[in-house]
C-alpha cells in the first residue's frame, strides 16, 4: 500500500477493515473508534468480539457467505457490540476479493448508525424478527427462515410494537429503520 492509499484508509470518514477468514487484518482509526478498541486489540483477532453473541456470528456468516458467493459483495444493517458491551446499530458492506472464497480475503466498511437509531434490548431471536421485518418481509416468510409457525412471529410482533411504543406494524417498521415518524396535522390529514 503506498502512501495515498495508507492516508486514505486511515482516515476514511467510515469504519474500513481488510479481513481474512473473519479475523481483522488491519483496520483503520475510524473503526477503532466505533468499536473502543485500539488497533493492537483488534488486528489478529476475530470478528466475533464484535457481535452481541457468539450465534449472532455464527448465523450472520452463514448468510454473508451464501450471498458473497453469488455476488461477490454482502451488505445488511445490523447490531454490533462496542468493547464496553454498549450495543449499536451498524451498516455493514463488504467485498470479497475471491466471489470462490468469500470470507478468505475480503474488505469491509461500518458506519455507526446510533445517532439515528438507538437500540432497545432485545433477545437474539426478537433482534431476528425485527431485521426481517424491516427488510420488509412477511410473517409466513420470516417463520419459514426461521424454522417457527407464523403465530410465533406474530408473538415475537408484538413484543416488539410494545418495546418499540409503536402504534402498529408500519410504526415498528419506521422505528426500526430510524425513519422519522410524523404526526397528522389536528385537521386528521
Amino acid at each position: 500500500m503506498d502512501d495515498l492509499d495508507r492516508l486514505a484508509f486511515e482516515n476514511a470518514p467510515i469504519g474500513l477493515i481488510f479481513a481474512e477468514n473473519r479475523a481483522i487484518r488491519r483496520c483503520n482509526g475510524r473503526f477503532c473508534e466505533m468499536f473502543g478498541y485500539g488497533k493492537a486489540e483488534l488486528e489478529g483477532h476475530s470478528l466475533s468480539k464484535l457481535y452481541p453473541s457468539t450465534e449472532e456470528f455464527r448465523r450472520i456468516g452463514e448468510i454473508g457467505v451464501e450471498k458473497m458467493r453469488d455476488l461477490g459483495r454482502y451488505a445488511d444493517e445490523r447490531i454490533m457490540r462496542r468493547k464496553d458491551g454498549a450495543l449499536f446499530w451498524c451498516r455493514v458492506r463488504g467485498q470479497s476479493l475471491d466471489p470462490a472464497a468469500p470470507f478468505a480475503r475480503s474488505v469491509w466498511s461500518f458506519a455507526d448508525l446510533s445517532e439515528g437509531r438507538p437500540v432497545t434490548e432485545m433477545t437474539t431471536r426478537e433482534r431476528q424478527v425485527a431485521k426481517m421485518l424491516a427488510e420488509g418481509l412477511t410473517s409466513k416468510e420470516i417463520a419459514r427462515r426461521l424454522g417457527i409457525s407464523p403465530r410465533t412471529v406474530e408473538v415475537y410482533r408484538a413484543k416488539l410494537i410494545e418495546k418499540f411504543g409503536a402504534r402498529n406494524g408500519l410504526e415498528l417498521v419506521a422505528r426500526l429503520v430510524g425513519l422519522p415518524l410524523f404526526e397528522s396535522p389536528a385537521g386528521g390529514e
